[in-house]
């Protein structure tokens, strides 16, 4: 069978991520406009830029912020008529941004626009959002249901939706995570995916389906079970292991989500830095299957997908150890990945793969 270019890139595949970075440097120009309408109760106590905003509720709290989505992870679950998990993918893009400035997780409300409202398919979406609720130790207090029929479709008729959630969390303005203090030769450590999590879909969805012509009920003998239900894998939620090492004292002084651009988020926090990284673990069997079939390169894996890393913590070498043994505790698996280096232009490397990235882009080296 001839795959030949169709889709070897996430703008191949429908997805313009730098018409995106531009517009989203605008609409966060306006919205710094609005940083000087409150005093101490709501005023921000960080730039827009990290994973997730903080306002001061005190001279001494900060409420962190941030709303994200499951994306066309949905048109998975509407081909496989499953509901029961997304919910939990929508908890975990919010939970896992909340940490990274280390703030503690702590509510959570929703919103579902609708086509219809398919009784069963809202029930199944709730099953998964107490689920995720449940793993990310957070309340649900609210939400909305949105009956939009001219607005949503999707791979079933009648079953068309979008899931979005926002987090709320607390963390003493004193103790904010901001990659501040790195020093040369800080560790990075990575926490494994449970797979694809919830980015990157809509290539893998054109790869898979469109081009190489799979189902959702294909038999994968690399997964064990069908495509869909590996494409339907939840997210990881990192808050347990994540609270833990903050709460043991480490000095935690980056972390980073690892969602859409890779391992590229690393370069989200911090100044004067970059990362090499010598160590990178076997990406789970998905990417292999999406990587052969779209004949995507290196660079384009690495920049849309996790490939096996979902979170990353930036910690001084002393307190490696600890850091694991509070993982694994957990049952996360961890990998030494590489460590800091003094880098004005703020490059991350990936020595195994022989890639460079700067900003938003891996390039051979």
């Amino acid at each position: 069978m001839n795959f030949s270019s169709k889709f070897k890139t996430y703008k191949d595949a429908g997805v313009d991520v730098e018409s995106e970075d531009e517009a989203l440097k605008r609409v966060v120009e306006w919205c710094n406009k609005t940083f000087n309408f409150r005093e101490v109760l709501g005023k921000p106590a960080i730039p827009i830029a990290h994973f997730a905003g903080v306002v001061k509720i005190s001279e001494e709290m900060g409420l962190a912020l941030k709303t994200d989505g499951v994306g066309t992870k949905v048109f998975v679950a509407q081909l496989m008529d499953k509901y029961d998990t997304v919910g939990i993918d929508c908890v975990a893009m919010n939970v896992n941004d909340v940490l990274c400035v280390g703030a503690e997780p702590v509510s959570f409300v929703d919103y579902v626009a609708v086509q219809k409202p398919d009784v069963r398919m809202l029930e199944e979406i709730a099953v998964g959002l107490v689920e995720g609720a449940k793993k990310a130790r957070v309340t649900i207090v609210g939400g909305e249901i949105a009956q939009l029929p001219e607005m949503v479709t999707g791979k079933r008729e009648g079953y068309g939706f979008d899931l979005v959630g926002m987090c709320v969390g607390v963390v003493p303005l004193k103790k904010m995570v901001l990659g501040e203090n790195l020093v040369e030769g800080d560790i990075v450590l990575g926490l494994e995916s449970s797979g694809i999590h919830s980015n990157g879909l809509t290539l893998a969805r054109k790869v898979l389906f469109e081009k190489a012509k799979l189902k959702v009920d294909t038999y994968i003998d690399e997964f064990g079970r069908s495509l869909g239900e590996e494409l339907l894998e939840p997210t990881k939620i990192y808050v347990p292991e994540i609270l833990d090492m903050l709460k043991a004292g480490l000095n935690i002084k980056v972390m980073a989500h690892i969602t859409g651009k890779g391992l590229l988020n690393l370069l989200r926090v911090g100044k004067n830095f970059g990362y090499i990284l010598e160590n990178l673990p076997k990406p789970p069997a998905i990417f292999d299957l999406i990587q052969k079939y779209g004949s995507i390169p290196d660079e384009e894996m690495y920049r849309v997908y996790n490939m096996g890393i979902g979170f990353c913590i930036v910690l001084p070498q002393e307190e490696v150890d600890k850091a694991i043994s509070i993982a694994e505790k957990h049952k996360v698996k961890v990998y030494i990945l590489g460590k800091t280096v003094k880098d004005s232009e703020r490059k991350i490397i990936l020595k195994p793969k022989k890639l460079v990235g700067v900003k938003n882009f891996f390039k051979k080296f």
